[in-house]
């Protein structure tokens, strides 16, 4: 699911690293805290400790468990409501739109579910295959962005400093290890939810072809509802499809991102992510994958409170925090892994396909 809505291409100064790799940005010549990682590998709360089984025993719990899931939400509305984003208006746009009918044009009827698709996320019962997580969707991305950022005065500014560190690391990642031997031409954006990402990609590299995958037809629908209110003129392709096997060519993209995807899918899932990209990835392509950082000093600080309601609407996250990512891009095949603290949740991990890929 993507993070933060839309907000207007700006320029974004170059990325710095201190010496326990804290990162600065500057957004609206406001002054912007470290983001800094913690002391620990991965949250206590996270993974295989007894914290962590503790919390899994809690949730394990049905009454209790769908209380979590009302405070959680609860939680989300409430932070957008201080933050004056306009949840419900927002919600109600798309409800109450044509979006229905851009249903069928985008939906898939032949393709198969992966079964953990098909578990609750984010406190919705049938997970992201609704209406009613489709029209939330960039609302709550917005008020999470401001979670990540709360010193922002506004969501376009907390949404800039999320979002311009994560373009960034994909730009500097790309020019330092494929420069103008591989011009970014084609792009895939593969959990692309409603297409907020997508869009922040086609800005960024306007001259490129943006592809926006996802399994959920009702988020593709919203975000072909969103492209054509706007009326963009470099359009985004939408692909209804599976990102373990999305059916595209070989070898037929410069650029494939994951935003905020990896943290709702198990291990193997991630897995087959990283093994497909690398497969529709030219030589000299490059994987951008940001998510939440297992390092990050706010997420390992995180309230009792806080982390047991994100891990009741979060079915995969230990397995997310145990996966070694970096590894995992080694192993499919990927070369030049870097990883770097974006902002203070996240991180964005990039690498390259090697030149001399068969």
């Amino acid at each position: 699911m993507a993070l933060c809505a839309r907000a207007p291409a700006a320029a974004f100064p170059k990325l710095r690293e201190g010496s326990r790799r804290r990162t600065r940005c500057r957004a609206s010549e406001a002054a912007v805290p470290v983001a800094e990682e913690g002391r620990l590998e991965r949250p206590r709360w996270s993974g295989e400790t007894p914290l962590s089984k503790i919390v899994g025993a809690l949730i394990s719990f049905k009454p209790l468990y769908n209380l979590m899931k009302v405070a959680s939400r609860q939680v989300i509305i409430s932070t957008a409501e201080k933050a004056n984003v306009p949840w419900r208006v927002m919600s109600k746009e798309i409800l109450e739109s044509d979006v229905y009918q851009l249903f069928d044009e985008l939906r898939n009827p032949n393709l198969v579910y992966p079964d953990y698709y098909l578990n609750p996320f984010h406190a919705y019962e049938e997970g992201n295959l609704s209406w009613l997580a489709a029209s939330e969707a960039e609302a709550a991305t917005m008020s999470i962005a401001k979670r990540a950022i709360p010193d922002a005065s506004s969501i376009e500014e907390a949404s800039q400093r999320v979002r311009g560190p994560w373009l960034s690391a994909i730009e500097n990642h790309h020019l330092k290890y494929s420069g103008n031997k591989c011009e970014i031409k084609d792009i895939l954006d593969i959990g692309c939810s409603v297409g907020v990402s997508s869009r922040f990609l086609a800005e960024k590299f306007p001259s490129a072809s943006v592809v926006g995958l996802d399994l959920s037809p009702y988020f593709l629908a919203v975000a072909e509802y969103r492209q054509r209110k706007e009326g963009r003129k470099n359009q985004i392709r939408w692909v209804h499809a599976n990102g373990e096997a999305t059916g595209l060519p070989a070898k037929s993209f410069d650029l494939v991102s994951l935003a905020y995807v990896c943290h709702e899918c198990p291990a193997r899932a991630i897995v087959g992510l990283a093994k497909e990209a690398f497969r529709v990835l030219r030589p000299r392509g490059t994987i951008a994958i940001t998510d939440n950082s297992p390092k990050s000093k706010v997420l390992q600080e995180l309230s009792p409170v806080l982390f047991t309601l994100l891990k009741s609407t979060e079915p995969f996250l230990d397995e997310y925090y145990l996966l070694d990512l970096e590894e995992a891009l080694r192993s499919a095949g990927f070369a030049n892994v870097t990883a770097i603290l974006t902002d203070p949740r996240h991180r964005t991990v990039t690498a390259t396909v090697p030149f001399d890929k068969i």
